[in-house]
């Protein structure tokens, strides 16, 4: 049996493929006509009859290819890629996505289809850092449709697998998994938004009245299970519902509300959420009072945050509540925030760097304008009562009512 060829023999090559750039690199490389013609349509061509012109160098065929300074060494590797066996059983002759790339652009240039559809298949298979995704994002939308499974990761999915995917995301960014799980649920919560935030491009997701029911009951398990929580703390001695850890769920709800405030916003449908906050309102405020201690002023500034975005979507009208419930809401929370808030400057005094008790100054300031926004709706009597409390009260530089006080007189 014949010895296999081997590129670059010059004593058993019968052609030279010579390899040249317009910067004046000049390679010869040794060949073997019945390889080239079997592997690369291009070479098939030149080295035929019907070629009009035949050149010699070193007493054998010459087939010239001149090439971008950048692609010579794709075009050498081609050349070695034509005396290697590609049927799949060897994965790393491809050096990389970068390498593959050019690869792939030379042998579609020079009609390689077995090399191709080597590279399509590592190229499909393979991850991708974000600079080749460019790469091949600007690359392989141009070269046909014989390289279009590189693409499919990248195609955009049918409606139905977002629908999907989203309720899926939903229901899980809306458990109480355990502690090891919350930055994968911090992540699904993360990706919900995007899917329905909606910027230069159209959202992702257009939430239909399907979706809309579905996170309204996903919300309503997740104040269920709330509602639970609260009813075995009230029940349980003022220094067991303060002990180490125990608070541990009761501040993984509020930062579940927190962010469910902000895609129920997007939503248009913060109802559900304030109906729900407005009914456990009392037991929250019974259960905060119940400690003074560091470790539940954090947990009442948390609560604080909810509160200003229920707040705002009643003060707003964002959610239209009867007068009872907006003047309940204003006689619940008010006080609560007037005695946090000097809890918490006070903390962070004594602890300027305590990253647990930083709060953007907007938030109290915009707390401070809903609260005067909700008490100018009410009935004037109810603003007299309320305003009449609020001068009486050693806390009366905030929330400062002075405006609400200047338009009721």
């Amino acid at each position: 049996m014949d010895a296999p060829s081997k590129i670059g023999d010059r004593s058993t090559s019968d052609v030279v493929v010579r390899l040249r750039t317009l910067e004046g690199r000049d390679e010869w490389i040794y060949c073997h006509s019945d390889i080239l013609v079997e592997k690369s349509k291009y070479f098939a061509d030149r080295l035929s009859d019907n070629w009009p012109t035949c050149q010699i160098l070193d007493s054998r065929n010459c087939v010239e290819v001149y090439c971008q300074e950048l692609d010579f060494d794709h075009h050498v590797n081609v050349l070695r890629l034509f005396y290697v066996v590609i049927d799949g059983s060897v994965d790393d002759l491809w050096n990389g996505v970068k390498n593959a790339l050019g690869i792939l652009q030379v042998g579609i240039q020079l009609g390689c289809p077995q090399i191709v559809t080597a590279c399509v298949n590592y190229l499909e298979a393979v991850p991708w850092e974000e600079s080749e995704e460019e790469e091949i994002l600007r690359i392989i939308p141009g070269m046909g449709s014989e390289v279009e499974p590189i693409l499919a990761r990248l195609q955009p999915v049918n409606l139905s697998a977002i629908r999907g995917i989203f309720i899926s995301t939903l229901r899980f960014a809306m458990s109480s998994p355990p502690s090891l799980m919350n930055d994968l649920k911090s992540s699904a919560q993360e990706q919900l938004e995007y899917m329905v935030t909606e910027d230069d491009d159209s959202p992702l997701l257009i939430a239909d009245d399907d979706i809309k029911s579905e996170v309204k009951d996903c919300v309503g398990r997740l104040f269920s299970r709330f509602n639970n929580l609260l009813e075995v703390y009230l029940c349980e001695p003022a220094e067991s519902v303060d002990e180490a850890g125990k608070m541990t769920l009761f501040q993984s709800y509020l930062a579940d509300f927190s962010w469910a405030c902000q895609l129920l916003s997007k939503l248009e449908i913060m109802r559900v959420f304030v109906n729900s906050w407005v009914d456990a309102s009392d037991k929250i405020v019974a259960i905060m009072q119940s400690s003074p201690t560091v470790e539940m002023i954090g947990i009442k500034l948390k609560v604080v945050e909810v509160v200003a975005k229920v707040l705002e979507s009643i003060g707003y009208g964002t959610v239209i509540l009867p007068t009872t419930k907006r003047l309940r809401m204003v006689k619940i929370w008010l006080p609560f925030v007037r005695i946090t808030k000097p809890l918490v400057d006070s903390v962070m005094t004594s602890d300027y760097d305590s990253l647990e008790f930083k709060i953007d100054g907007e938030l109290w300031q915009s707390l401070e304008s809903t609260f005067v926004s909700i008490l100018l709706a009410l009935p004037s009597v109810n603003q007299a009562e309320i305003l009449t409390e609020w001068l009486e009260n050693e806390y009366i530089r905030y929330p400062d009512l002075t405006e609400a006080f200047e338009v009721w007189c």
